[in-house]
């Protein structure tokens, strides 16, 4: 008799595992940001600096994901008469995740550097990154790893007048979207950011049907 709560107790965890997958998944985003900004310039105007990587088609995509969190944070793009020139940077890559119990100890039987795969030079957008080593089977499955950043400049004196960065490590991926969320987390706190690294989580919202 007293255990006859035990399938209705896990009924109601799998229907709660159910609800869980269906919510918001959250983004977590490590942030740097640095400033010289007392207040929004004025006026709030911007220019998309684009590098020569990003000279394509397939950056259209970012740039209007970049776009869309600048003008959350107060800034309209003008090509015509900038206020701030504004470069972006995107990476995407790989990078290891160690179980510390697999095969019996943190980094298995071949040292901490054993099946590396990490960031090349240049790994911004266009330039890709870098891969050394072999992942055997049974290994942890490595994180996606996704980081943007903003350099923004006063058009007239081409003086530096904010840096922004984010970064996010997970073992799911949902490109291009969470780019957008990075460059919302990035911005946050613009134009007079808290000092030093943060977390910042906002939810990355599914599509509509």
């Amino acid at each position: 008799m007293t255990r006859r709560w035990i399938p209705t107790l896990l009924l109601g965890l799998a229907a709660a595992a159910l609800a869980g997958c269906s919510t918001t998944r959250m983004v977590e985003g490590q942030v740097q940001s640095f400033s010289t900004l007392a207040a929004v310039p004025s006026p709030a105007t911007y220019r998309i600096d684009r590098l020569p990587s990003q000279q394509t088609p397939a950056f259209d995509a970012i740039a209007a994901l970049a776009e869309q969190s600048l003008a959350r944070a107060g800034l309209q793009r003008d090509d015509a008469a900038p206020k701030l020139l504004v470069q972006i940077g995107v990476q995407a890559g790989t990078v290891p995740r160690y179980d510390p119990y697999w095969p019996y100890g943190p980094y298995g039987f071949y040292g901490p550097y054993r099946g590396y795969y990490g960031w090349g030079h240049g790994g911004w957008y266009g330039r890709g990154w870098g891969m050394g080593g072999l992942w055997r089977m049974g290994e942890p499955t490595p994180l996606h790893r996704r980081a943007v950043s903003l350099v923004m400049r006063d058009a007239t004196t081409q003086a530096t007048v904010y840096e922004t960065s984010a970064v996010h490590e997970d073992v799911w991926v949902a490109d291009p979207a969470v780019f957008g969320i990075l460059f919302d987390a990035a911005l946050t706190g613009f134009p007079k950011p808290s000092g030093g690294p943060r977390q910042v989580r906002i939810p990355l919202v599914p599509p509509s049907p």
